[in-house]
């Protein structure tokens, strides 16, 4: 049933009558459709739940333009990033143009389905804002990152959680929680990747979260635990490109302390939280997908 959350979205992209749209829209990577996926899992292959589904992805692929604009990214996933090929301004229009045609496909649903979704996108813009201030300097608050992960790219997935139980009468409250979890620990496993994997794994260089400003776990745990003079060494890489010697230097200290091993303990936590959560609800599926996600290399 993906391919029929794919077959919608190009419709309502097609049906907007322009080519270059069209074009721009299918050059956009695909990713693994976790959204969509959780949509089919929770709610079933319903044409509703389709059209739920194709709404949720089309907002996250605006999203994720957005985003590439903000971080001046080259690439996505691999793939050269909209703003790299056609400029920031087509990649922000474009992002515009696909938020527009989502909210006009939410409007059909439940008051408290189209509520939800919104709040989110809210939310996850708030979150974009609270990164990009973040940025500006070293951050040590393990508890402003948690939020600003939350908001930034939890809120969505727990809310298509909490949209998907509504559709069926299942327990939103259980299911709301089990995607704020998975969204959670989807991110912080996230961020270990770009420290861990290699740069043909990641479709960017490694490490180049700490070059966008980007003070995630890893590095706040590396932190705490170095000396006065290597902290100082580790704030003065904030924000630069690194060259070999200064890469290898993090990477070994970050084995030598285990802030990734201590990373990696969180976002488990957060994700056996989750899996208890669906075991009392039976959704083996749901389940596997944390387990999967806590195993994946991209």
């Amino acid at each position: 049933m993906l391919q029929a959350v794919e077959e919608c979205m190009l419709k309502w992209v097609t049906d907007l009558g322009s080519d270059e749209i069209n074009k721009l829209f299918i050059k956009l990577p695909k990713g693994k459709r976790l959204r969509a996926k959780l949509v089919l899992k929770i709610a079933g292959e319903t044409k509703e739940a389709v059209t739920l589904a194709a709404i949720i992805e089309l907002i996250h692929a605006a999203s994720l333009l957005h985003d590439d604009v903000i971080d001046e990214a080259s690439t996505r996933r691999g793939v050269e990033s909209v703003n790299a090929s056609d400029g920031s301004k087509v990649a922000v229009m474009m992002g515009d143009i696909l938020y527009s045609k989502a909210y006009t496909e939410l409007v059909c649903f439940d008051e408290r389905i189209a509520r939800a979704v919104a709040q989110a996108v809210t939310v996850l813009s708030i979150g974009e804002y609270d990164d990009v201030k973040m940025g500006e300097s070293f951050n040590e608050d393990e508890n402003a990152y948690l939020e600003m992960i939350y908001k930034k790219t939890a809120s969505l997935i727990e809310a298509t959680a909490y949209c998907a139980a509504v559709l069926v009468n299942k327990d939103e409250e259980d299911y709301k929680l089990y995607g704020k979890n998975l969204g959670l620990s989807f991110q912080i496993i996230d961020d270990i990747l770009d420290i861990v994997s290699d740069e043909k794994t990641l479709g960017k260089p490694a490490l180049n979260d700490f070059k966008e400003g980007k003070t995630t776990l890893p590095y706040m745990y590396l932190y705490k635990a170095l000396n006065d003079e290597d902290k100082k060494r580790l704030k003065a890489a904030h924000l630069q490109t690194l060259d070999a010697d200064e890469s290898a230097w993090i990477k070994l200290k970050m084995k030598e302390l285990k802030s990734v091993e201590r990373s990696y303990v969180l976002a488990q936590k957060l994700s056996d939280d989750a899996i208890k959560i669906m075991h009392k609800h039976d959704e083996k599926e749901l389940m596997s997908i944390l387990e999967e996600m806590m195993k994946r290399e991209f």
